[in-house]
Formats: C-alpha cells, sequence, structure tokens
C-alpha cells in the first residue's frame, strides 16, 4: 500500500511539475511575441519633431542585420528593441545632417554595444561630417572607457559625471594557454601548421606567446592605438606626444585632471548637461527634445525607386561547411545567395560586407569559387568589417576592390590542423585502456586515442601545405602579386586595416558606404541606385526554435561566463571544427 501511495504522490508530482513548466513556457512565448509583434510594426515610432536632439546610445547598433527573429530580445526583461544595423546608423546620422528638425547630436555612449571597433571608426567619420555642417555634438558619460571616449572625442563638449573619471593607459589584451592543463591532464596535442606567426595553436603547446606572436600583436594594437591617439589629437587639439605621456604616467586619476589635461570640458551631472544642450539650440530652451537614436533610424529608408541595384551580401562569423547556423558562415548557405545575385540582372554590382575570423579551410574554397564566378559576371567590392582574417581573407581574395577600415583586423593568411591524443588521460585519470583493430596500416588515423606516427605526421603535415600552396595561390591571383610576396607577408600573421593598406591586402579605406559607392561607380550608375540587403530569413517553426535555443543558450551562458564567455566560444568553434583551418589566433578583446 505505500508502494502505491508513493508511486501515486510521484505520478501526480511529475504530471503537476510537467503541467506547470507548459504554462510557464505559453506566458513566456506569448510575452515574447507580444514584444517582438511591437518591435516589428505593432507600434510606430514616435514622430521626430522639430528643434530635437538625437540621442546616440549605439547600444542597440550591429555590425549587420540580425537574421534572428530574436535579435534585440533581452530575457532579463523579457522585452525587445529594434536592432540598428550599421548601413541604418549611417543612413541616419547622414539623415540627421540635413534633417532641419535635428539640430545636433548627444552621444550617451553605451560601454555594452556589441558594434565593433571598426564599426564605431565608420560611424564617428560620418560624424566629423555631420559636425562639419555646423550643427552642435555634445558627449556626456558618467565615467569614460577608452574606446567610448576615442568616438566621443569627435564631439564639441565631452563631459563627465563630478564622481567619474576616464580610463587613459593605453590597450591591451590577455590571452590564456592551455599546455600546464593539458599536462596535468596527460592530453597530447597534435598540431600541424604553416606559418610562423599562425598561433591559434600556441595555446596548447606553449605556456606564453612565442616572439613572433608577441611581435605581431605589438605592432597590430601599436596601429590600432595609434589610429585613436592620432583622432583624439585632431579633435581635442592635444599633441600626440603629451597624449602619449599621459598614458604612460597614469595622469588621468580623476575627473579634474582630466579637465585640467583638456581631455574633457567640464564635469556635469545630466540634468546640467540637458540644459547645455538646451542653450545651443536655435530657439533656447531650458531642456531640448530628445530623439531615440532607434526610432530615428527606423524612420530612415533608402526611397530610390531605381532598377539598378547594388547587393550587400553578409559574410558574418565562423566559417563552417554546410547550412551553418545563427553566427555562422556556412559555406552552402553562402553559395546559395552569391549564386542568386550572380543570376539576377537588377543586381549590378555586389558588395561582400565580411566580419569574419576564418574557420573551415575547405568551407572558405568553396565560398572563394562561387565568388569567382561572380566577379567574372559583375564587380565585387569587399568591404571587411572589423576582422576579416585568414578564411575571411581567403573569400575576399577574388575582390575587384578591397577596402577596410583602419582599425580592421585582416591577413592571417596561414593554416593550421589540431586534435589531441586522449589514450593517456584516460588511463591516467580513469583508468580506461584502449585497443584497436584496423583493416590497413592507418586506418585509425585522425582518432584521439593515439599518438601519431612519424609518418602519419608528414601526411598531415603534407595536407596543410597543400591548403596553405592553394590559399596564397588564390591570394597572389587577386591581389596581382607573386605567391612569394604573398608568402612574406602571410605565415599567418596578423594585420591592421594601416598595415594591410602599406603592404597590398587592402585597396584603400573606406567603410560599407563607401564601398558601396565604388560599386555602383565601377557600373556607372552613381547617381541612380539602390541597395538590396541579401540576409537570411528564417521561415516556420524550425526556424523559429532554432533561433530561440541559441539565443537562450548564448544568454545562460554569457551569464554564467561573463567577461571569459568569448573566449570559450572560440576555444568551443576552433575544437569543433574538422580537418585544415584558416582561422584568426585567439579571440581578441581590445580594451
Amino acid at each position: 500500500m505505500n508502494f502505491f501511495k508513493t508511486f501515486l504522490a510521484a505520478l501526480l508530482a511529475i504530471v503537476v511539475g510537467f503541467g506547470a513548466m507548459v504554462i510557464m513556457w505559453t506566458l513566456v512565448m506569448v510575452g515574447m511575441m507580444a514584444s517582438l509583434g511591437s518591435s516589428f510594426g505593432g507600434s510606430m515610432p514616435a514622430p521626430v519633431m522639430g528643434e530635437s536632439v538625437l540621442r546616440l546610445d549605439m547600444g542597440t547598433v550591429t555590425d549587420a542585420p540580425s537574421g534572428s527573429p530574436f535579435g534585440g530580445f533581452d530575457f532579463a526583461t523579457m522585452s525587445s528593441t529594434p536592432g540598428v544595423s550599421l548601413l541604418q546608423a549611417v543612413r541616419a546620422i547622414q539623415s540627421a545632417t540635413t534633417d532641419d528638425r535635428i539640430e545636433g547630436i548627444y552621444i550617451n555612449f553605451d560601454e555594452n554595444t556589441s558594434i565593433s571597433l571598426t564599426g564605431l571608426e565608420e560611424l564617428r567619420a560620418e560624424l566629423v561630417k555631420f559636425k562639419e555642417s555646423g550643427k552642435f555634438i555634445v558627449a556626456y558619460q558618467e565615467s569614460w572607457a577608452q574606446i567610448g571616449y576615442w568616438f566621443a572625442s569627435v564631439a564639441d563638449k565631452v563631459y563627465a559625471n563630478p564622481a567619474g573619471g576616464l580610463q587613459w593607459q593605453g590597450l591591451s589584451t590577455q590571452m590564456m594557454f592551455y599546455k600546464g592543463l593539458l599536462d596535468k591532464l596527460d592530453i597530447e596535442p597534435i598540431v600541424v601548421r604553416h606559418g610562423q606567426f599562425k598561433s591559434a595553436v600556441e595555446p596548447f603547446i606553449l605556456d606564453g606567446m612565442s616572439p613572433e606572436n608577441r611581435l605581431q600583436y605589438e605592432t597590430l594594437f601599436g596601429s590600432i592605438w595609434n589610429v585613436m591617439v592620432s583622432d583624439i589629437a585632431a579633435s581635442r587639439g592635444i599633441t600626440v606626444d603629451e597624449l602619449q605621456r599621459m598614458a604612460n604616467e597614469l595622469t588621468i586619476d580623476s575627473p579634474q585632471a582630466a579637465v585640467d589635461n583638456k581631455m574633457i570640458d567640464g564635469t556635469m551631472y545630466e540634468d546640467q548637461v540637458l540644459a547645455d544642450m538646451g542653450s545651443r539650440m536655435k530657439e533656447t530652451t531650458e531642456e531640448p527634445k530628445i530623439v531615440s537614436f532607434g526610432d530615428y533610424a527606423a524612420q530612415v529608408f533608402d526611397e530610390s525607386k531605381s532598377d539598378n541595384e547594388i547587393a550587400i551580401v553578409y559574410a558574418e562569423g565562423d566559417i563552417v561547411s554546410g547550412s551553418g547556423s545563427q553566427g555562422q558562415i556556412g559555406s552552402a548557405s553562402l553559395v546559395e545567395k552569391i549564386k542568386e545575385v550572380r543570376e539576377d540582372d537588377d543586381i549590378k554590382a555586389v558588395v561582400l560586407r565580411i566580419n569574419s575570423p576564418g574557420g573551415s579551410a575547405l568551407a572558405s574554397e568553396v565560398m572563394w569559387r562561387e565568388l569567382e564566378l561572380l566577379k567574372a559576371e559583375k564587380p565585387l567590392v569587399v568591404s571587411m568589417g572589423s576582422m576579416a582574417a585568414s578564411g575571411g581573407y581567403y573569400i575576399a581574395a577574388p575582390g575587384d576592390a578591397i577596402m577596410a577600415n583602419r582599425t580592421t583586423l585582416t591577413g592571417s593568411i596561414g593554416v593550421f590542423g589540431l586534435f589531441a591524443n586522449l589514450s593517456d588521460a584516460l588511463k591516467t585519470n580513469a583508468g580506461i585502456t584502449v585497443d584497436v583493430v584496423n583493416t590497413n596500416r592507418y586506418s585509425d588515423l585522425g582518432t584521439m586515442l593515439h599518438s601519431p606516427s612519424e609518418a602519419e605526421m608528414a601526411y598531415l603535415q603534407k595536407s596543410v601545405e597543400d591548403v596553405y600552396a592553394t590559399f596564397t595561390g588564390h591570394v597572389a591571383a587577386g591581389r596581382n602579386m607573386t605567391v612569394e610576396a604573398v608568402d612574406n607577408i602571410g605565415q599567418g600573421r596578423v594585420w591592421s586595416g594601416v598595415n594591410a593598406l602599406e603592404i597590398g591586402l587592402i585597396d584603400g579605406f573606406g567603410g560599407l558606404v563607401d564601398a558601396v559607392a565604388l560599386a555602383a561607380d565601377r557600373v556607372g550608375v552613381a547617381d541612380d541606385f539602390r541597395v538590396r540587403e541579401v540576409m537570411d530569413t528564417p521561415t516556420g517553426l524550425e526556424a523559429l526554435f532554432g533561433g530561440l535555443g541559441a539565443t537562450v543558450r548564448n544568454y545562460v551562458m554569457q551569464d554564467e561566463l561573463g567577461a571569459a564567455f568569448e573566449e570559450y566560444e572560440h576555444l568551443r568553434q576552433m575544437l569543433d571544427e574538422k580537418g585544415v583551418q584558416a582561422r584568426m589566433p585567439y579571440a581578441i578583446d581590445i580594451r
């Protein structure tokens, strides 16, 4: 009798628990659909009134349009904020420059923005033009970090909270090395690579940076820092030498020190900043009408009815074979989009916008071939975003012209293969031993349960060398260089956009809008064209819940891992990939 009571109680608990879970998820989905519905047309942004100031917080700006219906959904607040793509953001600032209703811009920088350093560089260039139109820009932040300050230094006036401050000590990045952990676990990393700078595998075989790797990062970060310092010097009227001295001596140790050294114009509370902007309006007011950047951008459209289309194809994320998933460039998916624009007679030229650290070399080769076919029929302009490195440069090579920003990370022309021998780790730590049956001498090549022989290592090395030869050959043909010249600047080395221009990897500086203008000019339609963004559009319940799953997973992992999330993601993606890889080393986080 006690057994049946216990059984029935447990069964009832399961039924009740399952029912509660169904109700909870139903409520969650209803809330999400309602929020998403309001974001995608359920309610229109408020109309822009005259005598307004455009508030630029950057919090909702992303480099590429989101292909996920949950891209702007915040699971913490169960609300959705419509995202603003970089193209929309540039158009919004350009529109505000000539919009009589907008008298100024208020930069209130959100340090948690997901837009890249390069995206900020593109928008900063547009703010320079806005300022040259005679309209004002005021920037305020409770406490400025270096990236946000560089972006905001274009303003006429830069303010901070009296209890805030300004971070000013130079750029830094930290890299994790796993060799010590692998040694403790008796895991043997098996590495094959070409390129003395191809450092993606170093965390598994070294406990610190190699001299070659340190050299490339010192050069890379020095180049990006010089861009930031030179921009700030030009905007603030401070010499480069003085900015460098202040960083080296930690001079800016308080808000007042920032004021005394002309880094900011004063300390204020936000209500005082708003009053200051009110006094700058054509008709003085206590506080100007503030227009949300997201709302304003949503009302700015390309109104051209031209039959001449310039297509933008986005290649965003890690490069993988097949269709890929959210945050990846699947070779099959991108090939389909490239073929679509190649066969569309209304599309006169194509801009390939790349934001990728690379990935599968084979997938890169598949996409390279389709881009070559496109190039044979229509002009192809490549626009590099924050990074177009390794496999990202592989697919850039066919471009008739390649444009990047000064802070773009590119190059990394090199390849590697990575797997591990776990046999000793299993035996030592878990008492598990391994035996094997092969039909041929090398049937178990590439498995994770034995150490490769000298002949097997030679075989693997040859496959890496073959891929590297193909990679450098494509770059040489695309850039009109010799293979030897490509090898000299290749070897896996990462370059900034500034250095890439010097060594011939790119043709000039410019953002996405500049690349579109160049593409239109190349086909003689500079004064008569419109832009078509070619992007993934999820359909059906499978796509809906697939996007939900990826979004929830990322939300949970980011919440748990915090700043280590990007390192985890980069490591996971690199270890998941099979075969030879053309991938950027490390997950670079510039601070």
